[in-house]
């Protein structure tokens, strides 16, 4: 199944929505009590989210055309959002950093949270060095603590799109990064939710970057340093991974700011990250004084 959060015509909050084709199911109407959110669909189990889909195959359920609805973040409210950083060689090497033994893992956010087709905007003299990042997101969909690397995808509910925008300049000049990448709309997410079943491996998608049309990171999820099983496993130890954790599993080579000359987003910027058989997710930039 394929989920986003959409504004419907004549709304103003976001509904989880069932994604047919360029048709929105709103899940609210497939079952009895049904849930607005991606969160609430997770915490209602397996039974919840067999019953929407039962719903939806039996043809139940208004109908709304995709192209008339806005997308929110697809999270909306994780417990948690974990990144991990320097897990693809090449982009660790670009930027002149150590890929150390165990993850580099950080915390975004919720403020960043930005939705497909959001504008994401900044000050000149907050930062004038911002960089894309295109990311697999992983959305944990029961509590996992101390799990083996062979049962961790079994912990998986999904996967999504993350651009991890990072404020290079300030990245460099703190000890740490969750401040440089939490900036108002530097995580943006989806467009949508696509339940594990229909990844069977999420080691095997091709991973991708364009900034105005032209084509920035061309990678594949097979390149991590540390596949999803064992990023999941490694964090879940001493630490219970809640239902609905997203977790940023890092971006291969391919930024702007490591490039001669640089490549940096820039006012009136469109950058697209994307990951086959997922979704690609765009963001558009301003940039003020």
């Amino acid at each position: 199944m394929r989920f986003a959060h959409l504004v419907l015509p004549g709304g103003d909050a976001p509904t989880l929505a069932l994604i047919d084709g360029d048709e929105a199911l709103p899940v609210p109407g497939l079952v009895p009590h049904g849930p607005r959110t991606l969160e609430a669909l997770i915490a209602g189990g397996d039974g919840l989210q067999a019953a929407v889909r039962d719903a939806a195959a039996a043809g139940g359920g208004e109908r709304v055309a995709l192209a008339e609805a806005t997308f929110a973040p697809a999270v909306l409210a994780p417990p948690s959002i974990m990144a991990v950083g320097l897990n693809y060689a090449a982009h660790s090497g670009e930027l002149n950093l150590k890929t150390d033994d165990t993850p580099t893992v950080f915390t975004l956010w919720p403020n960043s949270l930005a939705p497909h087709e959001g504008t994401t905007t900044w000050s000149r003299s907050l930062t004038n060095a911002v960089d894309y990042e295109a990311e697999l997101g992983v959305i944990i969909g029961r509590a996992a603590r101390d799990v083996t690397e062979d049962e961790a995808l079994d912990y998986v509910f999904g996967y999504t799109v993350v651009n991890d925008i990072s404020a290079r300049d300030i990245q460099y000049s703190e000890a740490q990064w969750c401040r440089c990448k939490s900036f108002d709309g530097f995580t943006p997410v989806g467009p949508y939710v696509v339940t594990a079943d229909e990844v069977p491996d999420p080691q095997d998608l091709h991973i991708w970057t364009e900034l105005d049309g032209h084509m920035m990171q061309d990678a594949s999820t097979g390149q991590m340093v540390r596949s999803v099983a064992k990023l999941i496993s490694h964090l879940s130890h001493g630490i219970t991974l809640l239902p609905g954790t997203l977790i940023s599993t890092g971006s291969p080579g391919g930024s702007g700011y490591s490039r001669t000359p640089q490549v940096l987003l820039r006012d009136r910027s469109t950058v697209t990250v994307g990951i086959d058989g997922i979704g690609a997710l765009s963001t558009h930039c301003r940039v003020v004084d």
